[in-house]
């Protein structure tokens, strides 16, 4: 009874560290498609051509109504329904409120799959722009709740 169970507890701890593994794996993995707000304001300062892409949920749009100059807002979910809303030959970032860039990531995990190379993720999202004292502009477009989903 005593080896069962230890063979049964090394199991569950393998499978634990395996998946662990796996997923720390795919977030390193992922932070090659990240830019730094620094990074991202000496691009945009030296004239090079960055499509931004303001992707926060409305209801984090709604609190902080402003957007990192040039940016074109698209809803989180019709990018994640239509990737192909990015352009693919030319570089993109996109950014987000969530806490670890969780809607960003998403967009990225998406974006990669359907073969999009040219397009990473603003770590710290507008907070992490705006702590830097980056410009930020008034986003007075009309947008919907999306309260159905």
């Amino acid at each position: 009874m005593v080896l069962i169970s230890i063979v049964a507890l090394v199991l569950c701890a393998s499978v634990f560290l395996i998946l662990w593994m796996r997923r720390r794996q795919a977030r390193l993995e992922l932070e090659r498609y990240s830019i730094e707000a620094e990074a991202l304001h000496s691009l945009l300062e030296n004239h090079q051509r960055v499509v931004i892409y303001d992707i926060r949920q409305p209801l984090d749009l709604l609190a902080y109504s402003e957007i990192i100059p040039g940016s074109v807002r698209i809803p989180p979910n019709d990018l994640l329904e239509n990737a192909s809303l990015i352009v693919r030959d030319e570089d993109a970032v996109v950014y987000c409120t969530c806490p670890g860039e969780k809607t960003s990531r998403s967009v990225i995990r998406r974006a990669l799959t359907l073969g999009f190379t040219r397009v990473k993720f603003l770590k710290g999202g507008i907070f992490a722009w705006k702590e830097k004292g980056y410009p930020v502009e008034p986003y007075l477009e009309p947008f919907r709740l999306d309260t159905a989903r």
